[in-house]
C-alpha cells in the first residue's frame, strides 16, 4: 500500500513538474530557459553601438546589460552557435576610403556579456545589411546593399575575421526606377543543408541561388542561378521552415509574402503562393520587413513598417501555403526586425523610429499574439539576436 502511494506521489509530482513550464518552453524543445539577447542599432542619436540583455525564458523578463560594444551602425548582428564570438556588420558607406563598410569581430564575456573588440576587415560593399553564420560555424556571409554583392569571411582559431574566401557582384536592375536602379543585395543564409545560398535581392527582384563550399567557403552560380519575384516586388528577408522544403519571402516594397517550394538537391525555388501582408482597408505607405517562421513551423509571422504590424499567418501543413490568422500593432513605428526566442514562447519586436522592443506571448495553438505590456526602451534598434548562457 505504502507502495502504490509512493508511486502516486511521484507521478503527481512529475505532473506538477510538467504543467508549472510554460507551454512554449516545451513547444521550443529548449534545454534551458537562460539566454542572452544582443541588439544591433544605427548609432545616430543616442545609441552607442550593441546593446546586451539577460533573458529568462519563464518569466520573460529581459534584464538590461547596457552597451555591450562600443562600434559604428552595427545593424546586423549574428552568434556563433555556441555564444562565444558575435559578428556584425557596420552599414557605413565607406570604409578607409573604400566604397565598402566593414564586418567587425568581438570575444564575448559569458559572465557579463560584454563584448571585447578581435578586428574589423571591409565587407567588400558599401552598406552591409545582414549577416549570417553557415552551418559549420566556419564562415560568416555578408549582403552588401548599396554594393549589390556578397561576401564570405573565413574565421579564425581566436575569433578574428580572415580576408574574404567568397564574393559576387550582382549586375542588372528591376522596373522602380527609384528603389531599383541597380543590384540591392538585402539578405543571404544557407540552406538548411549547408549546401547552397541564397541572396534576397531587391533590385533585381530574384533569390540568387548558390552553391556553397563548406570547406573553402566559396559561392559558385548554381544552376538553376535564381527564381523570379514578381517585378517591383523587392524581395527582402527569407525563412526557411524546420523541414526545409519551403521558403518564405518577404517583399518589401509591395507588402506581400511569396512561399516557395525549396528541391534541396538542385537548389531550386518553384513559387507556390503570394499573399499581402496589409488589410484591403489600409491605403496609407507601408514597406515590409522582417518574416520568421515558428519553431514548430506551424505559423510565419511579417513585420509591416507604415502600417505598424505584425501580420501572422497558418501554415498548411501538406502544401505549405499560408492563410491569414491576424495582424497585431506593435505598439511602435517601424518594427524593423523580430525574433521569436529560441523555446517558441514569445516574439519580441524591435520598432525603429520609437526606439522601443515590445514583448509579444504567442499562443502555441494558434500563433496569435497578445502584448505582454512591459515594453523596453532601446535607441534606434535594428535587430535582436538570442544565445544560450551556459
Amino acid at each position: 500500500m505504502r507502495q502504490n502511494r509512493s508511486k502516486i506521489s511521484l507521478v503527481v509530482l512529475v505532473l506538477m513538474i510538467l504543467t508549472a513550464a510554460p507551454v512554449g518552453l516545451a513547444e521550443g524543445n529548449s534545454a534551458t530557459s537562460k539566454y542572452r539577447a544582443y541588439v544591433g542599432t544605427y548609432t545616430t542619436g543616442e545609441s552607442k553601438g550593441i546593446y546586451a540583455y539577460d533573458y529568462d525564458a519563464h518569466t520573460g523578463k529581459l534584464t538590461s546589460l547596457g552597451v555591450a560594444a562600443e562600434t559604428e551602425n552595427p545593424s546586423f548582428v549574428t552568434l556563433e552557435p555556441h555564444g562565444h564570438f558575435l559578428y556584425a556588420v557596420n552599414e557605413l558607406q565607406k570604409y578607409q576610403g573604400q566604397a565598402s563598410g566593414g564586418v567587425s569581430a568581438f570575444a564575448v564575456d559569458p559572465k557579463t556579456g560584454k563584448l571585447t573588440f578581435l578586428n574589423e576587415v571591409p565587407s567588400r560593399g558599401a552598406d552591409p545589411c545582414y549577416i549570417s553564420f553557415d552551418k559549420t560555424g566556419k564562415f560568416v556571409l555578408v549582403a552588401n546593399y548599396t554594393g549589390g554583392n556578397v561576401a564570405v569571411f573565413p574565421i579564425q582559431p581566436d575569433g578574428r575575421l580572415g580576408e574574404a574566401t567568397g564574393f559576387v557582384q550582382h549586375t542588372g536592375s528591376g522596373p522602380n526606377r527609384d528603389r531599383q536602379e541597380g543590384p540591392h543585395a538585402h539578405w543571404i543564409e544557407v540552406t538548411p543543408d549547408n549546401r547552397y545560398a541564397i541572396v534576397a535581392d531587391l533590385g533585381l527582384d530574384e533569390l540568387l541561388v548558390y552553391r556553397f563550399n563548406a570547406a573553402k567557403g566559396l559561392l559558385t552560380p548554381n544552376n538553376p542561378p535564381f527564381a523570379k519575384i514578381a517585378p517591383g516586388s523587392g524581395p527582402r528577408h527569407v525563412a526557411f521552415h524546420p523541414d526545409g522544403e519551403r521558403a518564405y519571402v518577404i517583399d518589401e516594397m509591395v507588402g506581400a509574402v511569396s512561399t516557395f517550394s525549396l528541391d534541396s538537391k538542385k537548389g531550386a525555388l518553384h513559387l507556390l503562393q503570394t499573399v499581402p501582408t496589409l488589410p484591403a482597408s489600409f491605403s496609407g505607405e507601408n514597406t515590409t520587413a522582417e518574416i520568421e517562421v515558428h519553431p514548430n513551423g506551424k505559423f510565419v509571422y511579417a513585420s509591416n513598417r507604415g502600417h505598424d504590424s505584425i501580420v501572422v499567418y497558418a501554415v498548411e501543413p501538406k502544401a505549405g501555403t499560408l492563410k491569414l490568422v491576424e495582424d497585431v500593432p506593435t505598439q511602435g513605428k517601424a518594427p524593423r526586425n523580430f525574433q521569436i526566442d529560441p523555446t517558441g514562447t514569445r516574439l519580441f519586436v524591435a520598432n525603429q523610429e520609437t526606439g522601443n522592443i515590445v514583448a509579444f506571448n504567442i499562443n502555441p495553438k494558434t500563433g496569435r499574439l497578445t502584448p505582454t505590456g512591459e515594453p523596453l526602451k532601446v535607441p534606434n534598434p535594428v535587430c535582436i539576436k538570442f544565445v544560450a548562457t551556459h
